[in-house]
């Protein structure tokens, strides 16, 4: 279960990105934060924004042109 959820649909990069750092801000360590997205190239941009943050991408699904993520925050 997730502690916050981060609705970016209909969003483009750079806006779910954003969101989320800030979402990220708000929690606490280990806790996680889901997010929604439908922009195609959020699948590269979570993945590099995890690698960059040190923050766990614990899981990245797409079905039908939706995204979903869950982060933990590890800082």
């Amino acid at each position: 279960m997730t502690e916050r959820t981060v609705d970016a649909r209909g969003l483009n990069c750079p806006l779910p990105i954003l969101r989320t750092k800030k979402a990220l801000k708000e929690i606490g360590i280990g806790e996680t934060l889901e997010v929604l997205a439908t922009d195609p190239g959020s699948m590269a941009d979570f993945s590099a924004f995890a690698r960059q943050t040190g923050d766990e991408l614990v899981s990245a699904e797409e079905a039908d042109g939706h995204f979903r993520y869950v982060l933990r925050r590890k800082a």
